[in-house]
């Protein structure tokens, strides 16, 4: 039940449109967007006759609105049509496979759903969707769900209810676990998703959700729940809502172009500057784009951004050239030295189409098996070239070193197949802002 896979389409998707919406934008000012980044707790039942009746994973979201693309917690997807009260877009959702986490490791089951919505919304903040979506294994379904929104002094709170209609392959393979026939049918749930405010840019998340199998799983020799919950509670960042989005931003949108080395060091060896040299010296070429989001953070100036990124990792004789996707929201803060310097840090979401040897063999050594899905966090701090030259033309340009990290956040993220460990590479780079 390896489908990771899939998550190559759905990050390329996002982050080819990211880049090329916003990339013709040259000299262009920016407003404030609404954005999010948060870790958040989900519980789940186990459908199947198993000792564990639940399990929990840990997962990193984030929240993006744009003209056109957007990340809402665990979907994703490019907004490609909008009239009057229809709106059409191209959609990516995580689908949780819950099984007990011993196993997730081995079967790695948790994939994504992409296909097509097609909204309409009613006088004031209520909406109906149907969506058609498919696992792209034949795995497809429908879901038809009607929602709202409510809005209160510092939360926000949206209800829904949602009929999905599965086809055979569907049921057959996420209850009959491939091994035995189960017809099509529906499912009903309600849930609703929450936010609150608490201060400045903390944020509370929750979201509930309770689904009525349909009685063809109900009787599957392998399910023995009549329904599923699924829980998420955590805590975030996002844009202050007790305040109107500012109509510019100081930041500007810009590209990155990053080259790096393998390390087989951990992070906390590569910031106590003990990092080793990968023995077969296997590199990457990086691509990024990033967007503005804000320059505060907490009343600081901190700039943030919504970035993109295409990766290829290089040919080696203990590897195959790859390709990597990356998603992620970035933050950085400029030191106001005569020179400026500037240090980052960023969260998102990693995908490779094939497992970097220095990865691959890091996990092998502890036993896992890797995950082509991973989260990414970016390490960075580069100082401003026009201080150095006196131009003001290079003012535009960024020279920096930062660190390229994957990995599943110490076994607690079903999504990333409980791993604990990924791969590091160290990088330099130029980036321009425009």
């Amino acid at each position: 039940m390896k489908n990771n896979h899939y998550w190559s389409r759905l990050l390329l998707v996002l982050v080819m449109g990211q880049m090329l919406a916003t990339a013709v934008a040259f000299g262009r000012t920016y407003e404030e967007k609404e954005w999010g980044l948060g870790m958040i707790m989900r519980g789940a039942t186990i459908p199947f006759a198993t000792d564990e009746t639940r399990v929990a994973s840990l997962v990193p979201m984030m929240w993006y609105e744009g003209e056109r693309v957007f990340f809402l917690g665990t979907e994703g997807g490019v907004r490609f049509y909008t009239h009057d009260r229809w709106q059409f877009s191209a959609l990516g959702r995580m689908h949780f496979f819950d099984i007990p986490a011993e196993f997730q490791n081995e079967y790695q089951g948790d994939t994504v759903d992409l296909g097509v919505r097609a909204r309409y919304r009613f006088l004031g903040p209520t909406y109906f969707d149907v969506e058609t979506m498919t696992d792209l294994e034949g795995s497809a379904f429908v879901n038809f769900r009607y929602g709202s929104s409510w809005r209160g002094r510092g939360f926000q709170f949206h209800p829904y209810a949602e009929f999905k209609l599965k086809n055979r392959h569907y049921n057959s393979y996420y209850f009959g676990l491939d091994r035995t026939a189960v017809a099509g049918g529906g499912d009903l749930a309600i849930g609703f998703v929450g936010t609150y405010h608490f201060v400045s840019n903390i944020y509370a998340y929750g979201a509930a959700k309770v689904t009525l199998l349909d009685r063809q799983v109900r009787n599957s020799e392998f399910v023995n729940k009549d329904g599923l919950s699924e829980i998420y509670l955590g805590l975030g960042l996002s844009n202050d809502r007790g305040k109107p989005r500012r109509p510019v931003v100081s930041n500007t949108a810009y590209w990155r172009v990053a080259h790096g080395w393998a390390t087989p060091s951990s992070l906390a060896d590569i910031f106590n500057g003990e990092a080793s040299n990968d023995e077969f010296n296997n590199q990457l070429t990086s691509v990024f784009y990033g967007h503005p989001l804000t320059d505060r953070l907490f009343g600081l100036p901190i700039d943030m951004f919504v970035t993109g990124g295409l990766v290829w990792h290089w040919k080696s004789e203990v590897q195959e050239s790859a390709q990597e996707y990356v998603a992620n929201i970035k933050l950085y803060y400029t030191i106001p030295l005569p020179v400026r310097l500037r240090v980052g840090a960023a969260e998102g979401l990693s995908y490779v189409n094939e497992i970097p040897y220095v990865e691959r063999t890091q996990l092998g050594k502890k036993g896992y098996e890797p995950s082509k899905l991973l989260n990414f966090l970016d390490f960075s701090a580069d100082f401003n070239l026009g201080d150095i030259t006196g131009g003001e033309a290079m003012g535009h340009w960024w020279l920096g070193y930062g660190i390229h990290h994957r990995s599943a956040i110490f076994e607690s993220a079903q999504h990333f197949g409980r791993i604990k460990g990924g791969s590091n590479f160290q990088t330099v780079y130029l980036q321009w802002h425009y």
